[in-house]
């Protein structure tokens, strides 16, 4: 399989053909009505296997307004995985869109659904039945509920060890470098590797923000420090819809940790106080 920005392999390249060109005669009204919805979606199909001309596409009609609102962050998405595979219109376009948005768009995540039973998680692939049973191994030594981890997979990567964000956040619970060191972890896309590594993070979080749900997730979206210095939830809207996105998936507010981790954050007792008021 195929993960956004790699070169397609020949295999693929009948599919992803097929894709773009449906997806053209959608955008341009040739031989079908036109459709931008269905246009969009087949782009994103495209590009989300790693098509650069499926990228720099989807991007033209974000940073045009072509049938879907526009949106220079979600255009600048597009081409930059596009001008990494060398895509010389993509190149050029990223000087006039900015810089991309940190946030992946729905579209490139594959589907997985969640049972409602405590711990379970219904993988659509047999790579995401793997990482599911890898949560479940490693994830009770870490004092972590396997739920916690995989909304925090879902939420990051949706299963795909490969991920690379544009803020390089890298793997299954899109560690960034510095975080990668801080839990030794050597090899980010090793699927065990960044799952220890995530874990200890989340570990850590716990018992720092003494098992509060909310601020565990906000601080693995936006660091601790932000979460200390807002003495909340920071008013970024990528973390919160990322902390609604993680208390719906868990369904739980608190979470037991193990004090002997770490000293609780010294903004704790002030956060409390807020929240309370």
């Amino acid at each position: 399989m195929l993960v956004a920005g790699e070169i397609p392999r020949e295999a693929d390249a009948e599919r992803l053909l097929a894709l773009r060109k449906e997806a053209v005669a959608n955008e341009h009204g040739e031989g079908v009505p036109r459709d931008y919805a269905r246009a969009a979606k087949l782009y994103c199909d495209g590009a989300r296997l790693g098509d650069p001309e499926a990228q720099f596409s989807l991007g033209w009609m974000y940073a045009n307004g072509r049938g879907i609102e526009r949106d220079d962050a979600r255009a600048a998405y597009f081409f930059s995985l596009a001008a990494k595979q060398g895509h010389a219109p993509s190149q050029r376009m990223q000087r006039f869109v900015g810089e991309p948005g940190s946030a992946v768009p729905e579209c490139m995540r594959a589907v997985v659904f969640v049972d409602e039973s405590p711990d379970v998680m219904l993988p659509s692939s047999e790579a995401q039945k793997k990482v599911l049973g890898l949560v479940n191994q490693l994830a009770p030594e870490y004092g972590v509920s396997p739920r916690l981890a995989l909304a925090v997979i879902r939420a990051e990567s949706n299963f795909n060890p490969m991920a690379l964000s544009n803020k390089n956040a890298q793997g299954l619970m899109q560690l960034i470098p510095d975080t990668s060191a801080r839990f030794n972890v050597k090899k980010p896309f090793d699927p065990e590797q960044n799952l220890r590594g995530g874990l200890a993070y989340l570990r850590w979080l716990l018992a720092y923000f003494e098992g509060d749900v909310s601020l565990v997730a906000a601080a693995y979206n936006a660091g601790e420090g932000a979460v200390n210095r807002y003495r909340g939830v920071p008013p970024y809207a990528e973390t919160r819809g990322y902390v609604q996105r993680i208390m719906s998936l868990f369904k739980r507010d608190d979470h037991p940790y193990d004090a002997r981790v770490t000293t609780p954050s010294p903004e704790l007792q002030r956060i409390r106080l807020t929240k309370g008021s």
